[in-house]
């Protein structure tokens, strides 16, 4: 089936004209396939002896599997989260660090990257050293040379800015962590989606991702990447009575063994809610089935038309890199008067974001062009 076709299957309802959604950087919308799933979830739930331990667990191996397809990772190294913060805290407490050890991360990051960090330097002492960006991006070569100083154990950093768009190079930064043996930790929830990864190339230790944005899936559903070699070398700080061996033998619940499983489901906090996992998986197949390239590609013809646009129009501040290579899927523009833009934005019902005193606009791939150009003139108002 084409491009085309998958959009006015799935997203017939965002192709009117009384419907501008630009607006995926916060939440995504469900595909109809996941808004059918979702009502048949609910009707199982509600009877729940046709939701019973054999459902729910197909479920949870579908997810692991849709994930891991989607990123170049195995199953056994995805580890099911409810949310990005899950999995950055995940990797703030299980880490091996100790007093004195330094983390670097990027100042202007998203505040989910940077409090588990910070409460981690209150709770241990380590060093948490936050790196000025150059004006509001993020700031590439001053993060690799603070990993040059001594003690640093971990480079923590947002693939893609919430506030900026600005791309990170995860393959440059992860090869450097890797020659200097620094663990590098990535919160993937604004660039998953609009970009396409494969972590058996690139080198990242652990990365979370929420999917309620990008990947079109309801809130409360994500995921943490653990690289296999470092799964079995870490414990999780908060245990869940489901992540030791032998936990899915639902007749022999009392054979008390802390023996983890041996990969990234001793990282899992059971029970999850297997009903909006389902939506996920269903979400997920969507964006498969269109493919993660062809979205990927389609998402930047879009950001490249508002880029172009806020290149040629006097008085409108680009924030964001107007290369490819240094941005995803989010545009962000300063406007004479933020503030009226966004209201005007709004009354016209355009769905975008103000942030940080810029108007964010954020495409996915089923936006008509029509719609941005509408935007636009609103804009240029």
């Amino acid at each position: 089936m084409s491009l085309d076709a998958i959009i006015q299957r799935e997203f017939g309802r965002l192709q009117q004209d009384r419907t501008i959604y630009l607006n995926s950087a916060a939440t995504g919308p469900l595909p109809e396939r996941a808004r059918r799933v979702a009502i048949e979830q609910a009707d199982m739930r509600a009877e729940p002896w046709r939701y019973g331990p054999d459902v729910q667990f197909r479920t949870l191996d579908r997810s692991r599997e849709l994930i891991a397809q989607l990123i170049g990772a195995a199953p056994q190294e995805i580890a099911l989260m409810v949310n990005t913060s899950y999995g950055l805290n995940l990797a703030a407490r299980s880490l091996p660090f100790k007093k004195g050890d330094v983390v670097v991360a990027s100042d202007r990051d998203f505040p989910a990257n940077i409090y588990p960090w910070m409460a981690l330097a209150r709770d241990t002492g380590i060093d948490f050293r936050v790196v000025p960006c150059a004006g509001r991006l993020f700031d590439e070569e001053a993060l690799l040379a603070a990993i040059e100083q001594p003690g640093v154990k971990a480079l923590v950093v947002s693939w893609v800015s919430f506030e900026s768009g600005m791309q990170l190079d995860l393959q440059r930064l992860g090869e450097a962590c890797r020659a200097r043996n620094i663990w590098f930790v990535v919160d993937a929830i604004q660039g998953l989606g609009p970009l396409t990864l494969d972590v058996s190339r690139t080198p990242i230790d652990i990365l979370s991702c929420g999917t309620q944005k990008w990947l079109l899936s309801p809130w409360g559903t994500g995921f943490a990447y653990v690289r296999k070699e470092l799964v079995r070398t870490l414990e999780p700080t908060q245990v869940s009575w489901m992540a030791v061996e032998g936990s899915d033998d639902f007749t022999q619940l009392l054979n008390y063994r802390l023996q983890y499983w041996d990969d990234a489901r001793r990282f899992e906090m059971v029970s999850l809610p297997y009903q909006d996992f389902s939506v996920m998986n269903a979400a997920l197949e969507v964006i498969h089935e269109a493919g993660p390239v062809v979205v990927a590609a389609r998402i930047r013809e879009l950001t490249r038309h508002i880029i172009e646009w806020a290149q040629r129009h006097h008085g409108m501040q680009l924030v964001t890199p107007s290369d490819d290579h240094h941005r995803a899927g989010i545009v962000a523009v300063i406007p004479p008067d933020p503030r009226a833009a966004s209201a005007r934005l709004t009354a016209r019902g355009v769905s975008h974001s103000l942030r940080e005193g810029a108007i964010r606009l954020s495409p996915h791939f089923f936006t008509p062009v029509q719609h941005l150009e509408t935007a636009l003139g609103v804009l240029s108002e």
